[in-house]
Protein backbone atom coordinates (compact mmCIF):
# COMPACT_ATOMS: atom_id res chain seq x y z
CA UNK A 1 0.00 0.00 0.00
CA UNK A 2 1.34 3.37 -0.92
CA UNK A 3 2.49 5.61 1.91
CA UNK A 4 -0.04 8.39 1.24
CA UNK A 5 -2.88 5.88 1.25
CA UNK A 6 -1.75 4.56 4.63
CA UNK A 7 -1.52 8.09 6.00
CA UNK A 8 -5.03 8.92 4.74
CA UNK A 9 -6.43 5.74 6.29
CA UNK A 10 -4.83 6.54 9.65
CA UNK A 11 -6.27 10.08 9.59
CA UNK A 12 -9.77 8.80 8.72
CA UNK A 13 -9.68 6.28 11.56
CA UNK A 14 -8.48 8.94 13.99
CA UNK A 15 -11.26 11.33 13.02
CA UNK A 16 -13.88 8.60 13.37
CA UNK A 17 -12.60 7.59 16.80
CA UNK A 18 -12.52 11.23 17.94
CA UNK A 19 -16.06 11.76 16.76
CA UNK A 20 -17.20 8.64 18.53
CA UNK A 21 -15.65 9.81 21.79
CA UNK A 22 -17.32 13.24 21.51
CA UNK A 23 -20.75 11.74 20.91
CA UNK A 24 -20.21 9.13 23.63
CA UNK A 25 -19.61 11.91 26.15
CA UNK A 26 -22.89 13.53 25.09
CA UNK A 27 -24.77 10.20 25.47
CA UNK A 28 -25.42 10.12 21.70
CA UNK A 29 -24.23 7.91 18.93
CA UNK A 30 -23.19 9.25 15.57
CA UNK A 31 -25.62 6.73 14.15
CA UNK A 32 -28.45 8.39 16.10
CA UNK A 33 -27.68 11.81 14.68
CA UNK A 34 -29.75 12.02 11.50
CA UNK A 35 -28.05 15.26 10.54
CA UNK A 36 -24.93 13.17 9.81
CA UNK A 37 -26.42 9.88 8.72
CA UNK A 38 -29.96 10.48 7.37
CA UNK A 39 -30.94 6.83 7.25
CA UNK A 40 -34.71 7.24 7.92
CA UNK A 41 -37.50 9.69 7.19
CA UNK A 42 -39.88 11.21 9.72
CA UNK A 43 -43.44 10.14 8.92
CA UNK A 44 -46.12 12.77 9.50
CA UNK A 45 -49.54 11.11 9.51
CA UNK A 46 -52.49 13.25 8.46
CA UNK A 47 -55.98 11.96 9.25
CA UNK A 48 -59.03 13.17 7.32
CA UNK A 49 -62.63 12.04 6.82
CA UNK A 50 -63.66 13.48 3.43
CA UNK A 51 -62.80 11.10 0.58
CA UNK A 52 -62.98 13.94 -1.95
CA UNK A 53 -59.65 15.16 -0.51
CA UNK A 54 -57.82 11.91 -1.26
CA UNK A 55 -56.50 12.89 -4.68
CA UNK A 56 -55.38 16.30 -3.49
CA UNK A 57 -53.64 15.10 -0.32
CA UNK A 58 -51.93 12.28 -2.19
CA UNK A 59 -50.56 14.73 -4.76
CA UNK A 60 -49.30 17.06 -2.02
CA UNK A 61 -47.63 14.15 -0.21
CA UNK A 62 -45.74 13.24 -3.38
CA UNK A 63 -44.78 16.85 -4.07
CA UNK A 64 -43.56 17.38 -0.49
CA UNK A 65 -41.25 14.39 -0.66
CA UNK A 66 -39.54 16.10 -3.58
CA UNK A 67 -38.75 19.26 -1.63
CA UNK A 68 -38.12 17.70 1.80
CA UNK A 69 -36.48 14.29 1.63
CA UNK A 70 -36.40 14.00 5.43
CA UNK A 71 -40.20 13.95 5.90
CA UNK A 72 -42.88 11.72 4.46
CA UNK A 73 -46.57 12.74 4.56
CA UNK A 74 -48.94 9.83 5.08
CA UNK A 75 -52.60 10.80 4.44
CA UNK A 76 -54.99 8.42 6.21
CA UNK A 77 -58.73 8.37 5.38
CA UNK A 78 -60.76 7.41 8.46
CA UNK A 79 -64.41 7.29 9.46
CA UNK A 80 -66.05 10.52 10.51
CA UNK A 81 -68.04 8.75 13.23
CA UNK A 82 -66.74 9.70 16.69
CA UNK A 83 -63.75 11.21 14.93
CA UNK A 84 -62.22 13.08 17.88
CA UNK A 85 -62.73 10.09 20.14
CA UNK A 86 -60.87 7.92 17.64
CA UNK A 87 -58.01 10.42 17.47
CA UNK A 88 -57.81 10.57 21.26
CA UNK A 89 -57.83 6.78 21.62
CA UNK A 90 -55.18 6.32 18.94
CA UNK A 91 -52.99 9.03 20.48
CA UNK A 92 -53.08 7.35 23.88
CA UNK A 93 -53.00 3.66 22.96
CA UNK A 94 -51.48 3.18 19.51
CA UNK A 95 -48.24 3.79 17.64
CA UNK A 96 -49.75 4.96 14.35
CA UNK A 97 -51.68 7.93 15.70
CA UNK A 98 -52.06 11.14 13.63
CA UNK A 99 -49.59 13.97 13.92
CA UNK A 100 -52.09 16.15 12.04
CA UNK A 101 -55.82 15.91 11.47
CA UNK A 102 -58.42 17.90 9.56
CA UNK A 103 -61.47 19.00 11.51
CA UNK A 104 -64.17 21.69 11.36
CA UNK A 105 -63.58 24.78 13.46
CA UNK A 106 -66.63 24.25 15.69
CA UNK A 107 -64.87 21.21 17.25
CA UNK A 108 -61.66 23.03 18.12
CA UNK A 109 -62.52 23.79 21.75
CA UNK A 110 -63.27 20.14 22.40
CA UNK A 111 -60.01 19.13 20.71
CA UNK A 112 -57.97 21.70 22.62
CA UNK A 113 -59.39 20.80 26.03
CA UNK A 114 -58.64 17.14 25.30
CA UNK A 115 -55.01 17.99 24.59
CA UNK A 116 -55.40 17.14 20.91
CA UNK A 117 -54.87 20.66 19.51
CA UNK A 118 -51.49 22.29 19.91
CA UNK A 119 -50.97 26.04 19.58
CA UNK A 120 -49.44 26.57 16.14
CA UNK A 121 -45.93 27.93 15.80
CA UNK A 122 -45.55 31.66 15.23
CA UNK A 123 -49.29 32.05 14.66
CA UNK A 124 -49.36 35.82 15.17
CA UNK A 125 -47.23 36.54 12.12
CA UNK A 126 -48.45 33.60 10.03
CA UNK A 127 -52.17 34.33 10.28
CA UNK A 128 -52.00 37.82 8.85
CA UNK A 129 -54.99 39.64 7.36
CA UNK A 130 -53.02 39.99 4.14
CA UNK A 131 -53.02 36.23 3.70
CA UNK A 132 -56.22 35.07 5.41
CA UNK A 133 -59.82 36.37 5.49
CA UNK A 134 -61.13 37.54 8.86
CA UNK A 135 -63.39 34.51 9.16
CA UNK A 136 -60.44 32.16 8.69
CA UNK A 137 -58.43 33.82 11.46
CA UNK A 138 -61.39 33.93 13.83
CA UNK A 139 -62.25 30.31 13.11
CA UNK A 140 -58.92 29.02 14.48
CA UNK A 141 -58.71 31.41 17.44
CA UNK A 142 -59.41 30.04 20.90
CA UNK A 143 -58.81 31.82 24.20
CA UNK A 144 -56.41 34.24 22.52
CA UNK A 145 -54.40 31.43 20.91
CA UNK A 146 -54.21 30.17 17.34
CA UNK A 147 -54.74 26.43 17.58
CA UNK A 148 -55.13 25.32 13.96
CA UNK A 149 -54.36 26.20 10.35
CA UNK A 150 -57.32 27.28 8.14
CA UNK A 151 -57.45 24.98 5.11
CA UNK A 152 -60.77 25.41 3.28
CA UNK A 153 -64.24 26.75 3.98
CA UNK A 154 -67.94 26.44 3.31
CA UNK A 155 -70.45 29.26 3.34
CA UNK A 156 -73.60 30.28 1.49
CA UNK A 157 -74.59 33.16 -0.76
CA UNK A 158 -77.14 34.25 -3.31
CA UNK A 159 -76.94 32.43 -6.66
CA UNK A 160 -78.99 33.36 -9.72
CA UNK A 161 -79.90 32.12 -13.18
CA UNK A 162 -77.71 34.34 -15.35
CA UNK A 163 -79.41 33.22 -18.56
CA UNK A 164 -82.73 34.63 -17.39
CA UNK A 165 -81.25 37.90 -16.17
CA UNK A 166 -79.20 38.24 -19.37
CA UNK A 167 -82.36 37.86 -21.45
CA UNK A 168 -84.19 40.40 -19.32
CA UNK A 169 -81.28 42.85 -19.54
CA UNK A 170 -81.13 42.45 -23.33
CA UNK A 171 -84.85 43.15 -23.60
CA UNK A 172 -84.55 46.30 -21.49
CA UNK A 173 -81.50 47.54 -23.40
CA UNK A 174 -83.27 46.90 -26.71
CA UNK A 175 -86.32 48.75 -25.44
CA UNK A 176 -84.12 51.70 -24.55
CA UNK A 177 -82.54 51.64 -28.01
CA UNK A 178 -85.95 51.44 -29.67
CA UNK A 179 -87.23 54.31 -27.55
CA UNK A 180 -84.19 56.42 -28.38
CA UNK A 181 -84.59 55.70 -32.10
CA UNK A 182 -88.26 56.55 -31.89
CA UNK A 183 -87.49 59.85 -30.23
CA UNK A 184 -84.85 60.56 -32.87
CA UNK A 185 -87.30 59.78 -35.68
CA UNK A 186 -89.93 61.99 -34.12
CA UNK A 187 -87.41 64.79 -33.75
CA UNK A 188 -86.58 64.44 -37.46
CA UNK A 189 -90.26 64.63 -38.37
CA UNK A 190 -90.70 67.70 -36.26
CA UNK A 191 -87.61 69.33 -37.76
CA UNK A 192 -88.54 68.57 -41.40
CA UNK A 193 -92.21 69.24 -40.96
CA UNK A 194 -93.16 66.03 -42.73
CA UNK A 195 -92.84 62.28 -42.81
CA UNK A 196 -89.33 60.91 -43.48
CA UNK A 197 -88.91 58.31 -46.17
CA UNK A 198 -88.79 54.75 -44.97
CA UNK A 199 -85.25 53.49 -44.79
CA UNK A 200 -84.42 49.84 -45.08
CA UNK A 201 -80.96 50.64 -43.79
CA UNK A 202 -82.31 51.64 -40.41
CA UNK A 203 -84.13 48.41 -39.76
CA UNK A 204 -84.47 44.93 -41.07
CA UNK A 205 -87.87 43.31 -40.76
CA UNK A 206 -88.75 45.53 -37.85
CA UNK A 207 -85.55 44.79 -35.88
CA UNK A 208 -82.98 47.41 -34.93
CA UNK A 209 -79.52 46.94 -36.37
CA UNK A 210 -77.99 48.30 -33.15
CA UNK A 211 -75.88 45.59 -31.56
CA UNK A 212 -75.88 44.95 -27.83
CA UNK A 213 -72.56 43.60 -26.54
CA UNK A 214 -72.18 41.01 -23.79
CA UNK A 215 -70.26 43.60 -21.79
CA UNK A 216 -73.28 45.88 -21.87
CA UNK A 217 -75.54 43.02 -20.81
CA UNK A 218 -73.20 42.02 -17.94
CA UNK A 219 -73.10 45.62 -16.74
CA UNK A 220 -76.88 45.86 -16.84
CA UNK A 221 -77.26 42.57 -14.93
CA UNK A 222 -74.75 43.67 -12.29
CA UNK A 223 -76.66 46.92 -11.85
CA UNK A 224 -79.97 45.08 -11.49
CA UNK A 225 -78.84 42.54 -8.89
CA UNK A 226 -80.88 42.82 -5.68
CA UNK A 227 -79.37 44.96 -2.95
CA UNK A 228 -81.98 43.73 -0.46
CA UNK A 229 -84.24 40.74 -0.09
CA UNK A 230 -87.06 43.24 -0.50
CA UNK A 231 -85.67 43.96 -3.97
CA UNK A 232 -86.19 40.31 -4.87
CA UNK A 233 -89.78 40.70 -3.81
CA UNK A 234 -90.12 43.73 -6.09
CA UNK A 235 -88.50 41.80 -8.93
CA UNK A 236 -90.94 38.93 -8.45
CA UNK A 237 -93.90 41.30 -8.65
CA UNK A 238 -92.83 42.73 -12.01
CA UNK A 239 -90.99 39.85 -13.71
CA UNK A 240 -92.67 38.22 -16.69
CA UNK A 241 -91.17 34.80 -16.01
CA UNK A 242 -90.72 32.08 -18.66
CA UNK A 243 -93.21 29.23 -18.48
CA UNK A 244 -90.75 26.82 -16.84
CA UNK A 245 -90.10 29.12 -13.88
CA UNK A 246 -92.00 27.96 -10.80
CA UNK A 247 -90.47 30.34 -8.23
CA UNK A 248 -88.50 33.56 -8.41
CA UNK A 249 -86.83 32.96 -5.01
CA UNK A 250 -86.68 29.62 -3.26
CA UNK A 251 -84.23 28.21 -0.72
CA UNK A 252 -84.04 25.52 1.94
CA UNK A 253 -85.95 27.06 4.84
CA UNK A 254 -85.36 23.92 6.94
CA UNK A 255 -81.56 24.21 7.17
CA UNK A 256 -79.97 26.80 9.46
CA UNK A 257 -76.95 27.08 7.16
CA UNK A 258 -79.15 28.70 4.49
CA UNK A 259 -81.24 30.70 6.96
CA UNK A 260 -78.70 32.09 9.40
CA UNK A 261 -78.00 35.16 7.27
CA UNK A 262 -81.34 36.59 8.42
CA UNK A 263 -80.09 36.99 12.02
CA UNK A 264 -76.31 36.67 11.58
CA UNK A 265 -75.60 40.38 11.86
CA UNK A 266 -77.43 40.74 15.17
CA UNK A 267 -77.06 37.42 16.99
CA UNK A 268 -73.89 37.03 19.07
CA UNK A 269 -72.80 33.55 20.11
CA UNK A 270 -69.37 33.59 21.70
CA UNK A 271 -67.95 36.78 20.20
CA UNK A 272 -66.11 37.09 16.90
CA UNK A 273 -64.08 33.93 17.55
CA UNK A 274 -67.08 32.02 18.92
CA UNK A 275 -65.16 30.95 22.03
CA UNK A 276 -66.50 33.15 24.85
CA UNK A 277 -69.67 31.99 26.63
CA UNK A 278 -69.92 35.34 28.40
CA UNK A 279 -70.78 36.90 25.03
CA UNK A 280 -74.14 35.40 24.09
CA UNK A 281 -76.99 37.52 22.80
CA UNK A 282 -79.65 35.53 20.97
CA UNK A 283 -82.83 37.31 22.02
CA UNK A 284 -82.91 41.01 21.21
CA UNK A 285 -85.10 43.48 19.36
CA UNK A 286 -83.10 43.24 16.13
CA UNK A 287 -83.21 39.43 15.94
CA UNK A 288 -86.95 39.50 16.60
CA UNK A 289 -87.44 42.05 13.80
CA UNK A 290 -85.33 40.00 11.38
CA UNK A 291 -87.32 36.87 12.15
CA UNK A 292 -90.58 38.72 11.59
CA UNK A 293 -89.23 39.80 8.19
CA UNK A 294 -88.33 36.16 7.53
CA UNK A 295 -91.87 35.12 8.41
CA UNK A 296 -93.34 37.75 6.06
CA UNK A 297 -91.55 36.18 3.10
CA UNK A 298 -93.75 33.10 3.43
CA UNK A 299 -96.62 35.27 2.19
CA UNK A 300 -94.76 36.04 -1.04
CA UNK A 301 -92.58 32.97 -1.61
CA UNK A 302 -94.76 30.09 -0.53
CA UNK A 303 -92.30 27.31 0.38
CA UNK A 304 -93.56 24.17 2.08
CA UNK A 305 -90.97 23.33 4.73
CA UNK A 306 -92.22 19.74 4.81
CA UNK A 307 -91.72 19.18 1.10
CA UNK A 308 -88.27 20.57 0.30
CA UNK A 309 -84.61 20.06 1.10
CA UNK A 310 -81.36 21.46 -0.26
CA UNK A 311 -80.87 18.80 -2.94
CA UNK A 312 -84.36 19.25 -4.35
CA UNK A 313 -83.84 23.02 -4.42
CA UNK A 314 -80.57 22.61 -6.32
CA UNK A 315 -82.14 20.21 -8.83
CA UNK A 316 -85.00 22.62 -9.53
CA UNK A 317 -82.57 25.52 -9.80
CA UNK A 318 -80.41 23.71 -12.37
CA UNK A 319 -83.57 22.82 -14.30
CA UNK A 320 -84.46 26.49 -14.68
CA UNK A 321 -87.43 26.37 -12.31
CA UNK A 322 -85.97 28.93 -9.88
CA UNK A 323 -84.41 32.33 -10.62
CA UNK A 324 -82.72 33.04 -7.25
CA UNK A 325 -81.64 30.68 -4.48
CA UNK A 326 -79.26 30.49 -1.52
CA UNK A 327 -76.54 27.88 -2.02
CA UNK A 328 -73.18 26.77 -0.72
CA UNK A 329 -69.95 26.51 -2.73
CA UNK A 330 -70.80 22.97 -3.84
CA UNK A 331 -73.29 24.50 -6.27
CA UNK A 332 -70.37 25.40 -8.57
CA UNK A 333 -69.29 21.79 -9.11
CA UNK A 334 -72.92 20.69 -9.48
CA UNK A 335 -73.46 23.28 -12.21
CA UNK A 336 -70.29 22.21 -14.03
CA UNK A 337 -71.21 18.52 -13.85
CA UNK A 338 -74.77 19.12 -15.08
CA UNK A 339 -73.57 21.24 -17.98
CA UNK A 340 -70.92 18.68 -18.94
CA UNK A 341 -73.55 15.95 -18.95
CA UNK A 342 -75.83 18.00 -21.18
CA UNK A 343 -78.44 18.16 -18.43
CA UNK A 344 -78.36 21.92 -17.94
CA UNK A 345 -78.77 24.59 -20.62
CA UNK A 346 -78.42 27.61 -18.34
CA UNK A 347 -75.62 29.80 -17.06
CA UNK A 348 -75.50 30.79 -13.40
CA UNK A 349 -73.58 33.25 -11.24
CA UNK A 350 -72.91 34.06 -7.58
CA UNK A 351 -73.86 37.41 -6.05
CA UNK A 352 -73.17 38.96 -2.68
CA UNK A 353 -75.75 38.15 -0.04
CA UNK A 354 -78.24 41.04 -0.12
CA UNK A 355 -79.38 42.93 2.95
CA UNK A 356 -82.87 42.26 4.32
CA UNK A 357 -83.95 45.87 3.91
CA UNK A 358 -82.15 49.19 3.75
CA UNK A 359 -82.11 49.19 7.56
CA UNK A 360 -81.29 45.55 8.32
CA UNK A 361 -78.10 43.91 7.11
CA UNK A 362 -77.23 40.22 6.73
CA UNK A 363 -74.23 37.99 7.52
CA UNK A 364 -73.90 34.36 6.56
CA UNK A 365 -72.53 31.51 8.62
CA UNK A 366 -69.33 29.69 7.68
CA UNK A 367 -67.52 26.51 8.61
CA UNK A 368 -63.75 26.32 8.20
CA UNK A 369 -62.00 22.99 7.90
CA UNK A 370 -58.67 23.27 9.69
CA UNK A 371 -55.45 21.31 9.97
CA UNK A 372 -54.70 20.67 13.63
CA UNK A 373 -51.31 19.74 15.08
CA UNK A 374 -51.94 16.88 17.51
CA UNK A 375 -50.81 17.74 21.02
CA UNK A 376 -49.40 14.20 21.30
CA UNK A 377 -47.24 14.36 18.19
CA UNK A 378 -43.58 13.44 18.59
CA UNK A 379 -42.70 15.59 15.58
CA UNK A 380 -44.21 19.06 16.22
CA UNK A 381 -41.70 20.92 14.05
CA UNK A 382 -42.24 18.69 11.05
CA UNK A 383 -46.03 18.61 11.61
CA UNK A 384 -46.26 22.41 11.67
CA UNK A 385 -44.14 22.59 8.51
CA UNK A 386 -46.42 20.13 6.69
CA UNK A 387 -49.56 22.00 7.77
CA UNK A 388 -48.12 25.26 6.50
CA UNK A 389 -47.06 23.67 3.25
CA UNK A 390 -50.64 22.56 2.56
CA UNK A 391 -52.23 25.80 3.74
CA UNK A 392 -49.74 27.87 1.75
CA UNK A 393 -50.65 26.12 -1.49
CA UNK A 394 -51.31 28.85 -4.05
CA UNK A 395 -52.21 26.46 -6.86
CA UNK A 396 -55.81 25.69 -7.78
CA UNK A 397 -55.27 22.00 -7.00
CA UNK A 398 -57.46 21.96 -3.88
CA UNK A 399 -60.40 23.16 -5.98
CA UNK A 400 -59.66 21.20 -9.17
CA UNK A 401 -58.89 17.91 -7.36
CA UNK A 402 -61.06 18.20 -4.26
CA UNK A 403 -63.75 20.74 -5.08
CA UNK A 404 -62.80 22.89 -2.07
CA UNK A 405 -62.07 26.60 -1.93
CA UNK A 406 -58.95 27.40 0.10
CA UNK A 407 -59.32 29.58 3.19
CA UNK A 408 -56.48 31.91 2.19
CA UNK A 409 -55.80 34.57 -0.40
CA UNK A 410 -53.31 34.43 -3.24
CA UNK A 411 -54.89 31.84 -5.54
CA UNK A 412 -55.79 32.94 -9.05
CA UNK A 413 -58.95 30.96 -9.80
CA UNK A 414 -59.90 33.15 -12.76
CA UNK A 415 -63.47 32.57 -11.65
CA UNK A 416 -65.57 35.50 -10.41
CA UNK A 417 -68.04 33.14 -8.70
CA UNK A 418 -65.31 31.69 -6.48
CA UNK A 419 -64.04 35.21 -5.78
CA UNK A 420 -67.54 36.24 -4.71
CA UNK A 421 -67.81 33.28 -2.33
CA UNK A 422 -64.46 34.29 -0.80
CA UNK A 423 -65.73 37.84 -0.26
CA UNK A 424 -68.86 36.51 1.46
CA UNK A 425 -66.70 34.17 3.58
CA UNK A 426 -64.51 37.07 4.71
CA UNK A 427 -67.56 38.77 6.26
CA UNK A 428 -69.18 35.59 7.58
CA UNK A 429 -69.75 34.38 11.13
CA UNK A 430 -67.64 31.27 11.89
CA UNK A 431 -69.62 28.52 13.57
CA UNK A 432 -68.92 28.89 17.33
CA UNK A 433 -66.62 26.50 19.20
CA UNK A 434 -68.17 26.61 22.66
CA UNK A 435 -69.25 23.19 23.88
CA UNK A 436 -72.11 24.68 25.93
CA UNK A 437 -73.81 25.99 22.78
CA UNK A 438 -73.22 22.95 20.59
CA UNK A 439 -76.94 22.25 20.15
CA UNK A 440 -77.86 25.86 19.35
CA UNK A 441 -78.06 25.04 15.64
CA UNK A 442 -80.65 22.36 16.18
CA UNK A 443 -82.60 24.73 18.41
CA UNK A 444 -82.43 27.49 15.78
CA UNK A 445 -83.38 25.15 12.97
CA UNK A 446 -86.53 24.16 14.85
CA UNK A 447 -87.24 27.81 15.69
CA UNK A 448 -86.86 28.96 12.07
CA UNK A 449 -89.28 26.27 10.89
CA UNK A 450 -91.82 27.20 13.56
CA UNK A 451 -91.62 30.90 12.74
CA UNK A 452 -91.84 30.21 8.99
CA UNK A 453 -95.01 28.26 9.64
CA UNK A 454 -96.58 31.05 11.69
CA UNK A 455 -95.42 30.76 15.32
CA UNK A 456 -94.76 33.99 17.18
CA UNK A 457 -91.17 35.16 16.53
CA UNK A 458 -90.79 36.90 19.89
CA UNK A 459 -91.87 33.93 22.00
CA UNK A 460 -89.95 31.40 19.88
CA UNK A 461 -86.62 33.26 20.04
CA UNK A 462 -87.07 33.88 23.75
CA UNK A 463 -87.46 30.15 24.33
CA UNK A 464 -84.32 29.37 22.33
CA UNK A 465 -82.31 31.87 24.36
CA UNK A 466 -83.61 30.50 27.65
CA UNK A 467 -82.69 26.94 26.66
CA UNK A 468 -79.15 27.90 25.65
CA UNK A 469 -78.52 30.14 28.63
CA UNK A 470 -79.75 27.40 30.96
CA UNK A 471 -77.06 25.14 29.49
CA UNK A 472 -74.40 27.85 29.78
CA UNK A 473 -75.20 28.89 33.36
CA UNK A 474 -76.15 25.45 34.66
CA UNK A 475 -79.40 26.72 36.17
CA UNK A 476 -82.85 27.70 34.97
CA UNK A 477 -82.63 30.94 33.07
CA UNK A 478 -85.53 33.29 32.33
CA UNK A 479 -85.39 36.03 29.70
CA UNK A 480 -87.41 39.16 30.34
CA UNK A 481 -90.06 39.42 27.64
CA UNK A 482 -89.16 42.14 25.15
CA UNK A 483 -91.86 44.40 23.70
CA UNK A 484 -92.92 43.71 20.13
CA UNK A 485 -90.84 45.71 17.65
CA UNK A 486 -92.53 47.75 14.95
CA UNK A 487 -93.57 45.86 11.85
CA UNK A 488 -91.37 46.27 8.79
CA UNK A 489 -93.18 46.78 5.52
CA UNK A 490 -91.09 44.86 2.99
CA UNK A 491 -92.74 46.55 0.02
CA UNK A 492 -91.59 49.92 1.39
CA UNK A 493 -87.98 48.76 1.31
CA UNK A 494 -87.69 48.46 -2.44
CA UNK A 495 -84.85 50.29 -4.17
CA UNK A 496 -85.59 52.88 -6.81
CA UNK A 497 -84.99 50.36 -9.59
CA UNK A 498 -87.96 48.36 -8.43
CA UNK A 499 -90.25 51.21 -7.47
Amino acid sequence: MKLRVRIFSIILIAVTVAGTIVYARSDRSIFEDHSIFNRSKVTVRLWYTDDSLTGYLTSKAVAYSGINQNVRIEPVLVSGLEYLEAINKASLDEDNFPDLFIITNDSLEKAYLAGLAMEISDGESYLSEDMFPHAAINSVTYDGRYIAYPMYFETSSLVYNKTYLDELAREKLQAQIDAAEGESAQAQIDAEGGTPEESTDASVEGESVSEISQEEIDAAVAESLPKTVADILGFAQSYNAPDQVEAVFKWDVTDIFYNYFFVGNYMNVGGKAGDDVSLIDIYNTDTITCMKIYQQLNQFFAIDADEIDYNSIVNDFLAGKIVYTVATTDILSKIKAAQAAGECEYEFAVADMPELTRDYDTRTMSVTNCIVVNGYTEHPTQANAVARYICNDNTTDLYSLGGKIAAHYGIKYNNSDIDNFIDVYDNSIPMPKTIETSNLWMELEIAFTKIWNGDDANDTLRQVSQNIMTQVTGENYAEELLPEPEEVDLTAGLTEDND
